[in-house]
């Protein structure tokens, strides 16, 4: 939703949401935003917290669902559902990994996020002060999905362990640093995409990288409570 910083205490932005104030702490805000009084800004509602002064609504520009509530602000195909939202992978501030679907015929799920020349998704972009955005083919096969989040790097090969819940990819030896990104946030970012471990080595396999998918956090009541508001 659309908000205004009302006022700035210490670290915390107080934003005007009308007929109310939220809280934007430090942990939601993004590494190189930085705040005025009078600015408007977008921002995800996270959830309502009670406390001794009352409910304390929370509000939030690096969590991953502000990309998904942008998509279907700026992309009609993803508001009317017939493109789907899979999965978010978010670094604020720096990338997103964003896996997408289709099950209509004649949609490219891709081409309509991206928009003719770029249009929209650098709509989106311009919101998150150009935080790249990569975005990814979701599919139920593990081995073409790992595939695809490791993009822009090319895979050769791909070797699944279904019960480990591990993908070993193989790339060629000109492709492993692209594979693997400036500090390993390319195959960080695919790893909570997919939910896999992925292993990536090159073809001589002398070099290898290696990021486990992060456990899930349960979401708490009052989050699902206020998302099923919006």
């Amino acid at each position: 939703m659309n908000v205004q910083v009302q006022r700035i205490e210490g670290r915390n932005i107080v934003v005007d949401l009308g007929k109310t104030t939220g809280i934007m702490y430090p942990e939601e805000q993004v590494a190189g935003e930085y705040y005025r009084i009078g600015d408007r800004l977008r921002v995800y509602i996270v959830k309502v917290e009670t406390t001794n002064k009352g409910p304390v609504i929370l509000v939030s520009r690096s969590h991953p669902k502000m990309i998904a509530k942008l998509f279907e602000l700026e992309i009609p195909e993803v508001a009317s559902g017939i493109v789907e939202i899979k999965s978010i992978a978010r670094e604020a501030g720096s990338r997103s990994k964003v896996a997408v679907s289709t099950k209509e015929e004649g949609i490219d799920p891709i081409g309509s996020c991206v928009g003719q020349k770029g249009s929209r998704i650098n709509t989106i972009i311009a919101e998150l002060n150009r935080e790249k955005i990569d975005i990814i083919e979701w599919s139920e096969n593990p081995a073409e999905f790992v595939s695809n989040a490791l993009s822009p790097a090319k895979v050769l090969n791909i070797e699944i362990k279904n019960e480990e819940k591990i993908a070993s990819v193989t790339v060629p030896n000109d492709q492993l640093s692209l594979a693997i990104g400036k500090g390993g946030q390319n195959v960080r970012l695919a790893a909570k995409l997919t939910g896999w471990k992925i292993d990536v080595i090159s073809v001589d396999g002398e070099n290898k990288q290696t990021e486990a998918a992060p456990e899930a956090e349960p979401k708490s009541e009052t989050e699902e409570a206020v998302e099923s508001q919006e």
